[in-house]
């Protein structure tokens, strides 16, 4: 399915080539063209939105169904058109997360978008001895804010795990416009984590599933319709929890038989300091995605 954004970063590339190589007057043409498609799917989406709402609770329940279009959300955005104001967009992006970040970061809150565009939050609580805490927070909230409200310039969270100075705010910004390569998490801890879709695995299953990711073994539970991710590894004797039994979100490792809460972020149920290591996670338009550290493409196990 395509994504209204990579399109039209695709359309402002290829009209950045007609300009350099087709001369001004190309591009000009070119930018016209663009400018009077944009116009007339726009006002045939204002049209539409315009009969959805006159439609009462009936439009209102059609509505909600189309929001639940990635694409058609997008395009919605694209034109100012989207029914509900950036805050409550954020709200609902934070609440995808949240299930996530409610156990490994202790949860966390959206203090609204300055003047400038700048959405701020603050984390409460934290995942002690996890190493991976800085990494999942700053991913798992810039992805899901990023998705939801384009039109924010920055992010800045209060409260990360071992924040990079003391008193200092963790700046999650975009990458600089020209940059080659994926989006990457920006700041102290982030290393070079980026989001990598994980290979399609089927539907969902009450056992746990692995592949391989960027050189990771991935362990994917879902519970409930909800999926969790970690290094396919035990933390008490470290074999490999893909033959592991699930049951009602505690995951046992066939090996050692440590069982792990994987809505909690796989905290040992026996002991508290005992931990699997999580991966921040997001399922959305692109697919289902982990972040990892290493550079290689995604392969299927």
């Amino acid at each position: 399915m395509a994504d209204a954004r990579q399109v039209g970063a695709r359309v402002e590339e290829l009209l950045g080539i007609l300009q350099s190589e087709g001369g001004e007057a190309t591009a000009s043409a070119a930018e016209e063209l663009v400018r009077l498609l944009l116009g007339l799917y726009g006002d045939g989406l204002s049209h539409i939105m315009a009969a959805v709402h006159a439609e009462g609770a009936a439009g209102t329940a059609i509505l909600d169904r189309l929001l639940e279009d990635p694409l058609v959300e997008s395009l919605l955005m694209l034109h100012d058109l989207h029914p509900l104001d950036v805050d409550t967009r954020i709200q609902r992006a934070l609440d995808k997360v949240r299930p996530y970040l409610g156990s490994h970061a202790g949860g966390v809150t959206y203090l609204g978008v300055t003047q400038e565009g700048v959405a701020q939050l603050r984390l409460e609580g934290s995942c002690d001895g996890c190493a991976s805490s800085t990494v999942t927070v700053q991913l798992a909230i810039k992805g899901a804010i990023e998705d939801a409200a384009p039109e924010v310039t920055e992010v800045v969270v209060e409260g990360v795990t071992a924040p990079p100075a003391p008193g200092t705010l963790l700046q999650i910004g975009r990458r600089p416009p020209g940059a080659d390569g994926p989006d990457e998490a920006a700041g102290a801890g982030a290393g070079d984590a980026r989001w990598v879709t994980i290979p399609d695995l089927g539907p969902p299953s009450s056992r746990p599933v692995t592949a391989s990711v960027a050189g990771t073994r991935v362990l994917l539970c879902s519970v409930r319709g909800t999926l969790y991710a970690y290094r396919d590894a035990c933390a008490a004797c470290g074999t490999s929890l893909a033959e592991g039994t699930l049951t009602l979100g505690e995951l046992a490792c066939p090996a050692c038989q440590t069982r792990y809460d994987v809505r909690s972020a796989g905290r040992s149920l026996g002991d508290a300091a005992v931990h699997l290591d999580p991966l921040p996670l997001l399922s959305d338009s692109q697919g289902v995605r982990v972040a990892v550290t290493a550079p290689q493409e995604a392969i299927s196990s």
